[in-house]
């Protein structure tokens, strides 16, 4: 059996994160993310009820990844170490679909000890839901996938300039 390359530990991003035990290469496949196979109609429910869940107590609950047109996996219960891995807008690590598996990839080359992080790619439809604590140079406060994130800065400015006209009224 082979080592594993990452481990669980406490982050300054959301509590618990996943780190590197070890140096890891560029697209080195790290670790599987395992769950529960099930279907849109349960994923979508479940995904509501946890949201709901997560405004009133603050933690994040939503840990399901598509699959396919089909099914999604929930990867809250179980063994799944994987489900611990933040998020940064400045992954180093990315989550790719192999022929039904959900695989957490390096990006790039990752050294001994580093946070294993990635992307969780939210839409923007409710950005104000997600705050983001990554720290990245390029965090804009919220989780956003990247092709996004302009428009939301867009947006915060928007409202920022129109609360600052409202004052001076």
């Amino acid at each position: 059996m082979p080592k594993s390359l990452c481990k669980v530990k406490n982050s300054k991003i959301h509590g618990r994160g996943l780190y590197a035990t070890a140096d890891i290469e560029e697209e080195t496949q790290i670790i599987q993310y395992v769950g529960e196979k099930i279907t849109k109609k349960e994923s979508t429910k479940r995904a509501l009820e946890w949201e709901e869940q997560a405004r009133e107590t603050g933690e994040g609950l939503v840990y399901i990844f598509e699959l396919d047109d089909t099914y999604d996996i929930d990867g809250r219960l179980g063994e799944n170490p994987a489900r611990y891995m933040n998020h940064s807008c400045d992954g180093n690590c990315e989550a790719i679909n192999y022929d039904g598996e959900i695989w957490i990839v390096a990006r790039k080359d990752i050294k001994k000890g580093e946070e294993l992080v990635y992307d969780y790619g939210y839409d923007m439809e409710h950005f104000l839901d997600h705050p983001c604590l990554c720290g990245a140079d390029n965090c804009i406060g919220y989780i956003v996938r990247e092709d996004q994130r302009k428009k939301v800065k867009k947006l915060l400015k928007a409202k920022k300039k129109k609360r600052g006209k409202k004052r001076k009224s």
